[in-house]
């Protein structure tokens, strides 16, 4: 008897995933590929194929009629990843040697794996999942760094989030989905939802299980980066190197919680970015803000509700919270008493930190911040 292990099976499709032509094309190809499959049913014992996306049964697999996709079955939640309980005993002798070396204890070094690798859910109720490929190299390279998203952001990927529309803001927070509507074939896609949910740049955050309805949303830090640098070229520019550059200087002012110089050093980089002409509306400078910002490593909300509104933007860094609201074309006194008069911070009084209030005023002709205003709440 035989034992076939198929991974990355819709490796192929998925570079042609957005060309209308070659997609039916190809697919054929990968149908005739797997149909002997089902004559050779009697010499096979198990048949297990992986992929990181769905196609439907009848695209490519219409002869194998009985294959059965676990991917969202309980009982095999935690098949394709690192549980913490794993974690803390197969992996305890690992995760003492690897606090040595960050001069860290155990606990510490959990908390920053888990900031960066975990978060992961494959149903709902679902144990917490590790990416494996990023825990396991940031073990043997000695160092917390970005390792899966790392080796690149598909083509398709991109190009899906471009067909659909789908902008930053609803990338960055979470997304309300019945289980149709993002376990769906790829090739009956209706969104960008089902993509990011198969390809891991969205996972399970929460879920009402009586009525497969699920919310989604990006699982960690690692991947937030990763998604965030990936979009620069499209909604700032394409020169990754004066991005770099002027990241550097933000990140160090913002280390030392100085908003203010963060914000000259934002000013003079997005004064030298030729913008398109989409940058008359507010959202998009609020776009800019979130990946910017997010790109500093620090923790970023957008839309964030409170009982008399939404905040557009809350950073939090290791030492201060603050609550940044922006308008265009209106003043940063404006932006201020927005914050204000929603009594915005009484939301995140019991934060245990510090709040700053930011109202930032973006010029309209000059397409970057004209002035703001920073006050301690």
């Amino acid at each position: 008897m035989v034992v076939v292990l198929i991974d990355e099976y819709d490796a192929p499709l998925l570079d042609v995933m957005h060309e209308d032509e070659n997609l039916p094309v190809l697919r054929n190809v990968m149908r005739n590929f797997y149909s002997p499959l089902k004559a050779c049913g009697p010499y096979l014992r198990y048949v297990f194929l992986t992929g990181i996306t769905k196609f439907s049964q009848l695209s490519i697999f219409s002869e194998l009629n009985n294959i059965d996709n676990i991917s969202m079955d309980e009982k095999y939640a935690a098949i394709c990843g690192i549980t913490e309980d794993e974690m803390r005993t197969q992996m305890d002798a690992d995760l003492e040697a690897f606090s040595a070396k960050l001069h860290t204890d155990k606990e510490g070094l959990l908390a920053r794996l888990k900031a960066n690798y975990d978060g992961y859910h494959f149903t709902w109720p679902s144990p917490d999942i590790y990416n494996p490929y990023s825990l396991f190299n940031a073990f043997y390279k000695g160092k917390i760094d970005s390792y899966w998203f790392g080796t690149g952001t598909p083509t398709y990927l991109i190009e899906m989030l471009r067909k659909f529309h789908m902008d930053v803001l609803q990338l960055g927070g979470s997304v309300d989905a019945a289980k149709e509507d993002f376990d769906a074939p790829t090739e009956r896609l209706a969104s960008a939802v089902p993509l990011l949910y198969q390809s891991g740049y969205f996972t399970i955050k929460d879920g009402m299980e009586a009525l497969d309805v699920y919310t989604l949303g990006i699982p960690n830090r690692e991947v937030r980066l990763g998604l965030m640098k990936s979009l620069v070229p499209y909604y700032l520019t394409p020169d990754t190197f004066s991005v770099s550059g002027a990241l550097i200087a933000m990140a160090k002012s913002l280390y030392r919680d100085d908003m203010n110089a963060t914000l000259q050093a934002m000013q003079a980089f997005l004064s030298t970015i030729p913008y398109a002409d989409n940058t008359h509306y507010e959202g998009h400078y609020q776009q800019v803000l979130y990946i910017l910002f997010s790109l500093l490593g620090t923790y970023t909300d957008i839309e964030v509700r409170t009982p008399r509104g939404r905040v557009d933007v809350v950073m939090r860094t290791a030492h201060t919270l603050y609550i940044v609201e922006l308008k265009l074309g209106k003043s940063a006194d404006a932006a201020l008493g927005q914050i204000d008069l929603k009594q915005y911070p009484e939301r995140f009084a019991l934060c245990g930190l510090p709040v700053v209030k930011v109202g930032i005023s973006f010029d309209k002709e000059k397409k970057t911040i004209g002035e703001w205003k920073i006050e301690k709440n």
